[in-house]
């Protein structure tokens, strides 16, 4: 992504001062599965290996915070991950409780539609518990021609 749009994506995402929003990396697997761990734990995400974890930094993105001592700390992450030029899925959406509603989430979001976007995505689906979040990021229901998701699961879902 270009420094100039990055900058545009930081500016709407209105994030917290010491708060970088940035493409994630495969060294960055071990913080984000233990941000993603307690969310786990609680059934709002599902499990993911650290080999999943890696392959999702392909188009995911962190938030880092630069703490005292500038100490960073992932405090965030999202992905989009894209199954065809039809079809991407938001996925992973975690945010450290301490930067909850603080704009970090939004913007992980933005910067993963921006992601599909730019790859000529034409819809992005999410699977979440967080409805309203979903909605005031862009997200409905169902698609202006009135298609619906609907699952059939085939097996349990596994927890760590």
């Amino acid at each position: 992504m270009k420094e100039a749009e990055n900058t545009s994506l930081q500016s709407a995402g209105a994030v917290p001062k010491g708060t970088l929003i940035r493409q994630a990396l495969p060294s960055d697997a071990d913080a984000i599965h233990a941000l993603m761990r307690p969310f786990v734990m609680q059934r709002l995400l599902l499990s993911r290996t650290q080999a999943e974890i890696i392959e999702l930094t392909r188009h995911g993105f962190v938030a880092i915070f630069q703490g005292s001592k500038n100490l960073e700390e992932v405090v965030g992450f999202s992905a989009i991950e894209i199954y065809s030029t039809k079809l991407a899925e938001l996925q992973c959406l975690a945010v450290h409780p301490r930067f909850q509603g603080s704009g970090v989430g939004k913007s992980l979001v933005q910067h993963c539609v921006q992601r599909a976007r730019d790859l000529n995505v034409m819809e992005i689906l999410a699977i979440s518990s967080s409805e309203v979040f979903l909605k005031n990021c862009g997200f409905d229901y169902a698609l202006p021609d009135q298609k619906k998701a609907l699952f059939c699961q085939l097996k349990p879902r596994i927890h760590d």
